[in-house]
């Protein structure tokens, strides 16, 4: 007689597993710690995945998803093609990675309201990062262990966003749009380590400030604007 799969058991693999991947990286976890948060033998597992590379790969594709399992997939998820993993989080990010206002604020030709546009950058900066902090801190946390993902968050994504990001504060401040500043890459980091903070890795911050989450973004983008827009 076939086992019967609990309904919600496929979507709670995944947000436990997401949880042992951030906790331990890729490499020091292993399915039985997975098995031991989900509340389950390790041997049930695998009725679900084929290998540990088939639960990163799910859980890659599947985290901050809303709705990832409206449908159930067959049963078990094999174990991906080498490769195929990293691709979808290289298409992903390139999907997601840059807000639409930076985007559209680069090929600008005229500005009418320059404190009104980078509040709108670092709100949609915010809002990206807070959507898929899951995602965003399971490549930080793994990435020393998957030099693949190292190169596409630290060198592609991150390191992307950041150039974009200084081309922007280089031509407001050029055009004198926005206050001078004594290095536009740094600046430009800053701005993206302190959203990343504030929008991701405070959620996993061993003694966290307790802080509302509309406060603690509508207190990022305050502080940003004010010290880069001209009053």
């Amino acid at each position: 007689m076939p086992r019967i799969i609990p309904d919600d058991r496929l979507a709670r693999l995944v947000d436990c597993a997401t949880e042992v991947f951030i906790a331990q990286g890729y490499r020091r976890t292993q399915m039985a710690d997975v098995a031991k948060a989900l509340g389950v033998a390790k041997g049930t597992l695998y009725l679900y995945v084929e290998s540990k590379d088939a639960l990163f790969d799910l859980v890659a594709r599947c985290a901050d998803q809303p709705h990832p399992f409206e449908k159930l997939p067959p049963l078990p998820i094999r174990t991906p093609k080498p490769a195929a993993t990293v691709r979808y989080i290289r298409e992903r990010l390139a999907k997601q990675q840059v807000p639409p206002a930076l985007t559209a604020a680069l090929a600008a030709k005229r500005v009418t309201d320059p404190r009104a546009e980078l509040e709108t950058i670092v709100r949609e900066l915010y809002d990206a990062l807070s959507r898929n902090r899951h995602g965003i801190k399971l490549l930080d946390r793994s990435a020393p262990d998957y030099p693949e993902l190292a190169a596409l968050w630290f060198e592609g994504a991150r390191g992307g966003l950041v150039r974009l990001l200084m081309q922007y504060l280089e031509d407001r401040c050029h055009r004198k749009l926005l206050r001078s500043v004594p290095d536009a890459a740094v600046v430009a980091r800053m701005v993206i380590e302190t959203a990343i903070f504030w929008a991701v890795h405070r959620h996993w911050d061993p003694h966290p400030q307790p802080v509302d989450e509309s406060i603690a973004k509508e207190t990022v983008v305050r502080f940003i604007v004010n010290a880069l827009a001209k009053e």
